[in-house]
């Protein structure tokens, strides 16, 4: 009977018992590792390159889920800036007779406000916001912090126009008459 690879080095002289005997016993590690589990064989190589390419997918794909999540809180947080700075700082309506005409998404509407708060809007010391489905006046400072946030909140915020001083005008001297026809 033939003898085995491991016998011919021993009488060989190639190889000594105890290294023998530490081959032997690494062989059979490995047998039962690759049994649990635990350690893959090496012709299993395709296998190994498969699941570490599979690894990378899911790796990237949990950091694009992570990145839109936090993009997605982000919104949310702002939004609840712009409610809160809306709800303390809206002028309270004094309810009028002169309409305010402005557009939310092409159509037109109508806010009824008093004579000083129509002169602060056409001015722009005032701004209209709309909070849920309702129309809130608040003030220009105010709106310009929500625009830079979101600007679909601001609905009217007009240039402000500082009123010419008196002193200022060259045709002060000069009165219309008041019926000059044109």
């Amino acid at each position: 009977m033939a003898k085995s690879l491991q016998e011919q080095l021993l009488g060989a002289g190639l190889v000594d018992k105890k290294k023998a005997n530490k081959i032997k016993a690494e062989k059979l590690q490995k047998k039962q590792k690759i049994k649990k589990g635990k350690a893959v064989a090496e012709d299993d190589s395709a296998r190994l390159e498969e699941l570490k390419r599979q690894r990378e997918e899911k790796i990237e794909k949990d950091k694009a889920l992570n990145l839109e999540k936090q993009k997605e809180a982000e919104k949310k947080a702002v939004q609840a800036q712009i409610r809160q700075m809306i709800e303390q700082n809206r002028v309270v309506k004094e309810e009028g007779d002169i309409a305010y005409n402005f557009t939310d998404n092409k159509l037109v509407k109508k806010l009824y406000v008093s004579q000083a708060m129509h002169n602060d809007l056409s001015r722009g010391r005032l701004a209209i916001a709309k909070l849920d489905n309702t129309y809130e006046l608040v003030p220009e400072p105010v709106a310009l912090k929500i625009n830079e946030r979101d600007e679909s909140y601001i609905l009217v915020c007009n240039n402000r126009a500082e009123e010419v001083d008196d002193e200022d005008d060259p045709y002060a001297d000069f009165k219309i008459p008041d019926d000059l026809m044109w």
